[in-house]
C-alpha cells in the first residue's frame, strides 16, 4: 500500500512477532516500499503484500 508509511510501525511489528514466535526482534527483518505511482498499487487502487521466511532447523 502507498499508505499509511509503515516505517514508523515496523519496530513494535517486529516486537509483537517476535514475541509471537519466541524469536529475538533482531531476528525478524522487515522491509517496506511503495510502488512509486505506477500500477494500481501506486495509484491506490489495490495493495500488495510479500512474505518470506527462512526457518532453519537447530
Amino acid at each position: 500500500a502507498e499508505r499509511p508509511k509503515l516505517k514508523p510501525h515496523i519496530g513494535q511489528m517486529r516486537d509483537r512477532l517476535s514475541s509471537v514466535l519466541k524469536l529475538n526482534p533482531d531476528q525478524i527483518g522487515i522491509k517496506a516500499t511503495t510502488n512509486e505511482k505506477l500500477g494500481p498499487v501506486g495509484r491506490e487502487e489495490g495493495i500488495a503484500a510479500y512474505a518470506v521466511v527462512l526457518l532453519v532447523l537447530k
